[in-house]
C-alpha cells in the first residue's frame, strides 16, 4: 500500500479530485453509527471535500466477505470485530495496512507506541474498546435487580425473558463464568469438548426464556417494549438508551466480555486512496476522543484518553461508563481473538444446531 498519509493535519494537501471521490463506510448503525458520523465522517468531509456515506449491517463482516468473493465490492471501509478482521485478513479479503499511514498521537507519540497493545494488525486498526455485557429494566425488579452473570442465568430468583445475541461468541464465555469458571480460565475450559458441553448446559437453563437478537439496536428496544426483562447488549447501546432517552436500564458489568472494533479496507475497494486517507484520519487522537463524546466506548489510542470528557449532553462524565473503567473490570474477560478466529465456524455450527434442537 502506498505510504500516502502521515499526518492527519496534511489531509487537505493531497491532490484528490474531491468531486470524484467518495468513501462508503459500512458499520453497525444506531447510536454507534451516529458516533462515527459525528466524529469521523462529517469532519472528514468538511476538511477534505470528499463525500462520505454510511451504510448499516447487522454484522458487516458477513456482507463484506460476500462482496469480495463475488468481486462486487460496493463499500470502501468496513467496521468489524477484531476476530473477524484477523480471519478475513488471513483469507486475503482485506487490503494490507501500512502502519506508516497512521498519524502519531497529538502528543507526538509514534502511532505504534500510541495504540493499545494489538490494536494495529496486518489489515486493520482498532478504534474502540467495546463490551458485551447485560442490562435489566429496573422497573421489573423493584426489590433489587441482578448483580452477577450467574443472576442472568437464574430465572428462579429473577424471572422473566432474557435477550441474547444469536451466536456463540460471548454467550459461551458468559455461560461458563455464570457456572463459576474464573475469567482467566474461560478459554482454557472452552477449548475442550467438555467445556463446550458445560457452556451449552448452562445455556439450556434459559433457552426456553430467551429472545434472540441479531442487530445491536435490538436489545434496548426489547427492554423498552417489555419483551425481555434483561438482555445482553453492547454497552454503548445501553448507555445511549439510559442517558440519552432516560430509559430505566441498569448495566451489569460482572462477566463482561470486552474487545476491539476495527476499521479495515475490503480487497478491491473502488476508492482505495480515499479510503486509506479516511482510515488514517478516523484513527487520529482527536477523532477517537471525539467519538467518546457520543457513545461509551473507550478509544484505542492512549493519547485519546486524556481528551475524553463529557457526553454530548454537556454534563455526563463518560469515564465511569467505559468498559475499561477500573470498577467495571473486576470480573471482566478480554475476548480471545485467536480462539474465535480458529473456532468461529465450528462453534457457531454447534450453536445453530443447538437452537434447532
Amino acid at each position: 500500500m502506498k505510504k500516502l498519509l502521515i499526518l492527519s493535519t496534511a489531509l487537505s494537501t493531497f491532490a484528490f479530485a474531491a468531486s470524484a471521490q467518495e468513501v462508503v463506510l459500512m458499520s453497525w448503525g444506531g447510536a454507534y453509527g451516529k458516533s462515527q458520523t459525528e466524529a469521523y465522517l462529517k469532519p472528514f468531509t468538511a476538511e477534505t471535500g470528499i463525500k462520505t456515506t454510511m451504510v448499516d449491517a447487522d454484522n458487516p463482516a458477513t456482507p463484506v466477505k460476500a462482496m469480495v468473493e463475488a468481486n462486487n465490492v460496493t463499500v470502501d471501509v468496513v467496521d468489524i470485530e477484531y476476530a473477524d478482521a484477523i480471519r478475513l485478513c488471513d483469507e486475503g479479503l482485506l487490503e494490507p495496512l501500512d502502519p506508516a499511514i497512521l498519524p502519531p498521537g497529538d502528543d507526538g507519540t509514534p502511532a505504534m507506541d500510541d495504540f493499545l497493545p494489538g490494536a494495529v494488525t496486518d489489515c486493520s486498526v482498532a478504534t474502540i474498546v467495546f463490551s458485551t455485557m447485560y442490562a435489566y429494566d429496573t422497573t421489573k425488579f423493584p426489590n433489587g435487580g441482578p448483580k452477577t452473570m450467574a443472576d442472568f442465568f437464574n430465572t428462579e430468583a429473577f424471572p422473566g425473558k432474557r435477550g441474547m445475541r444469536k451466536g456463540a461468541k460471548a454467550n459461551l464465555e458468559m455461560a461458563l463464568m455464570a457456572d463459576g469458571v474464573p475469567a482467566a480460565e474461560v478459554y482454557e475450559v472452552l477449548a475442550t469438548p467438555e467445556g463446550v458441553d458445560r457452556a451449552f448446559a448452562m445455556m439450556d437453563k434459559i433457552k426456553a426464556d430467551t429472545v434472540w437478537w441479531e442487530a445491536g439496536a435490538q436489545p434496548p428496544q426489547l427492554l423498552a417494549d417489555g419483551e425481555v426483562v434483561m438482555s445482553t447488549a453492547y454497552n454503548g447501546r445501553i448507555f445511549a438508551a439510559a442517558v440519552s432517552e432516560g430509559k430505566p436500564f441498569e448495566s451489569v458489568w460482572d462477566g463482561q466480555v470486552y474487545e476491539y472494533d476495527v476499521l479495515a479496507i475490503p480487497k478491491g475497494a473502488k476508492n482505495l486512496e480515499a479510503a486509506t486517507q479516511f482510515l488514517a484520519y478516523a484513527t487520529g487522537t482527536q477523532r477517537l476522543a471525539d467519538q467518546a463524546k457520543y457513545i461509551s466506548y473507550g478509544p484505542a489510542r492512549k493519547s485519546s484518553g486524556p481528551l475524553v470528557g463529557l457526553y454530548e449532553d454537556g454534563k455526563t462524565e463518560m469515564g465511569p461508563y467505559m468498559p475499561t473503567a477500573a470498577a467495571n473490570l473486576t470480573n471482566a474477560l478480554a475476548s480471545d481473538f485467536e480462539f474465535w478466529a480458529d473456532r468461529d465456524t465450528q462453534l457457531n455450527e454447534r450453536f445453530n444446531s443447538w437452537l434447532l434442537n
